[in-house]
């Protein structure tokens, strides 16, 4: 009997106009995947967060049941992307809500906040000597009388040329192949790129003439959400340009963990891999191309992220990451050639990875240590990077410990009903006047569509100090004309104007999602400082990470219990520490080994294990806590507040 052959459905994504060929039966967000249409999708596709809304314009389709649409959504054909079968032909049109585009980014001002950070750090603590290096050499050619062979000779000369400690010189056997060519071509004038590879160094390639004035490499930030690559100068330190592009690996997951289960479940590792390759590729590009430079004259490239984002550009199993033991494949990865993870420069270029502490502690934690200089401080020093995930790090000189809470996401926008990223027309700052009035400012200054995580904290603390919220973060008897119920349950009306011209609101859910968030960064805080019997007086400073930290008030983020109740002239504002510690490392290999002794030193500490991280975070659980002996400032306002005690 002949196999009946399975029916082909044709969707067209509006208003892109983009068309995909898929079996019947595809799920509407694969299809949307194969094509390239960005749909936001923070559960990777569990039905669950109900962020992936399209309208069915035109065609027949299976939808699972859902509480996450509202019966006038589904009478107006919306439906859950990730929840929706292709049974026919198609006509699909994408919100405006899911617009992810590049030019959303707005990398101007931290990309200088990365340069002067980076540059400042470096020449404070470590020397200029870069990880690749280029030296013009003129060599004496061979005699009868001096009859020594071209690599000895040749290795003489560098040794002489650049300082180098190291005892072992090494050369790859297509550059020893060539050698005797070209220094015969270029009469023993050459030009000879040297790579420093921790217990070695290599001459990685060998030029006719003077090239030693062109040599550029790349620093890059892995973030789960955003990559950011700049280009530097390696001949004098300087940088020369950024840019940024959002992880398209987004498709796949919000978060890391999501896109590891999706690779697992869909045998898609080798697509991970194409996908942050092809982001870091595209940026070194871009970068290349605006400032005339040849990927040829890109001798390195140095990469921070988390232990999961490179895995991932390595290729490596990520699959014991998320089951216990929670162990990774590499924590040290030793330099590697570029071209074999598939990155565009140089084709004998070397490609560097900061190193990570554990499966959830990784490099761009260490670079964030490493730019602050938290590991050289006397004083006691919290270092707090906010994004995805919450990671956090006590230490000084002496000693660091570290631990990672996964309560992180909502500050991002995840799982808050009008949450978003912090792009164009996200809230990022708000309050609310004396009259009820409600003052806003928007990323672009451009009309709302969202909030994101800085404006989210604002709104917590501003519900809370104006009576409208208790301290268990629920919606209290004051009466509110934006208070009213929704289809979640009770909510407060932000901006009357459009999101998906239902206005912007904050439920009794986002609340309660955000008050759990920032206990569970608190909550690490504390266990790291109860472990290490450290008082909050005795914190010399608080260093806050990321592009959150960018845009947050931090006497609000104190108010809400996020921080702990220090001097606010102690907490400072880092930037894109990740990218800064990157760049350290590239400039220096003095850095480079610091980088090392950082990770090797620090203890990490698993909160899922530790007998007190519940008990705290359960304590965290209010605002700004249960303890009000923690915050004295906040013990002082509330008791003249009775409204809010």
């Amino acid at each position: 009997m002949a196999k009946r052959e399975q029916k082909t459905c044709s969707i067209r994504f509006e208003p892109s106009g983009l068309k995909v060929k898929v079996p019947q039966g595809t799920v509407l967000l694969e299809a949307a995947r194969k094509v390239g249409v960005y749909l936001t999708s923070i559960c990777g596709g569990d039905g669950y967060c109900g962020k992936c809304k399209v309208v069915v314009n035109e065609g027949q389709f299976r939808s699972n049941p859902t509480t996450l649409l509202t019966g006038e959504e589904s009478r107006e054909n919306v439906v859950l992307a990730c929840q929706t079968k292709v049974l026919s032909d198609m006509i699909v049109t994408i919100p405006k809500s899911h617009a992810l585009t590049t030019d959303q980014i707005l990398i101007s001002d931290d990309a200088s906040r990365f340069s002067v950070l980076a540059g400042e750090a470096s020449e404070k603590a470590f020397c200029f000597k870069p990880l690749v290096q280029k030296t013009y050499i003129q060599l004496s050619p061979p005699t009868v009388q001096d009859h020594t062979a071209d690599h000895e000779r040749l290795n003489v000369a560098i040794r002489n040329s650049i300082d180098i400690s190291i005892p072992v010189l090494q050369m790859g056997f297509r550059v020893l192949q060539e050698l005797p060519r070209l220094l015969s071509e270029s009469d023993y004038k050459v030009t000879a790129t040297v790579g420093f590879r921790g217990g070695a160094m290599e001459i990685v390639q060998i030029e006719p003439g003077d090239r030693s004035g062109v040599n550029y490499a790349v620093a890059a930030d892995l973030g789960t959400t955003t990559i950011v690559a700049q280009l530097l100068d390696l001949t004098n330190g300087t940088t020369v340009d950024t840019e940024a592009t959002y992880n398209s690996q987004i498709n796949f997951g919000e978060d890391y963990i999501r896109r590891i289960i999706y690779a697992e479940q869909n045998n898609a590792f080798g697509q991970m891999q194409t996908s942050i390759v092809n982001d870091v590729n595209g940026l070194i590009v871009t970068l290349a191309e605006r400032n005339q430079v040849s990927l040829g004259d890109i001798t390195a490239v140095v990469c921070a992220g988390n232990t999961a984002m490179i895995h991932f550009l390595l290729n490596l199993d990520t699959t014991r990451i998320r089951r216990e033991p929670y162990v990774a494949s590499a924590s040290f990865i030793p330099p590697i050639r570029a071209a074999e993870a598939g990155i565009q420069i140089n084709k004998r270029g070397l490609l560097y990875c900061i190193p990570s502490v554990a499966a959830y502690v990784g490099g761009d934690i260490v670079g964030g240590v490493l730019a602050t200089g938290l590991n050289a401080l006397s004083e006691v020093a919290l270092f707090v990077d906010i994004g995805t995930n919450g990671e956090v790090v006590l230490g000084n000189k002496d000693w660091m410990m570290c631990a990672s809470s996964s309560a992180g996401p909502a500050f991002e926008g995840s799982g808050v009903k009008h949450g978003m990223r912090a792009s164009r027309g996200a809230i990022e700052k708000l309050r609310i006047g004396p009259n009820g009035s409600i003052n806003y400012k928007t990323v672009g200054d451009t009309r709302p569509a969202g909030i994101c995580g800085s404006g989210l904290l604002d709104t917590i603390s501003e519900l809370f100090v104006n009576g409208i919220i208790d301290r268990t973060g629920r919606f209290g008897q004051k009466a509110d004309e934006r208070l009213s119920e929704g289809d979640e349950g009770r909510q407060f009306t932000l901006v009357e104007t459009d999101c998906e011209d239902k206005g912007i609101v904050i439920t009794q859910a986002d609340i309660s999602n955000l008050i759990r968030s920032k206990a569970g960064v608190f909550a690490a805080i504390k266990v790291l400082m109860d472990t290490t019997q450290t008082k909050r007086e005795e914190l010399g400073a608080i260093y806050l990470a990321g592009g959150f930290g960018n845009y947050l008030n931090v006497r609000r983020a104190v108010a809400i219990g996020l921080l702990p109740d220090i001097d606010l002239e102690k907490i400072h504002f880092v930037g894109n520490t990740s990218i800064a510690g990157a760049k350290m490392v590239l400039l220096s290999q003095q850095a480079q080994k610091e980088a090392e002794r950082i990770a090797g030193a620090m203890t990490y500490t698993d909160l899922m294990t530790h007998p007190d991280y519940m008990d705290e975070f359960i304590k965290a659980n209010f605002l700004p806590h249960t303890d009000l002996s923690l915050f004295p400032s906040q013990r002082l306002y509330l008791k003249a507040h009775d409204d809010v005690y």
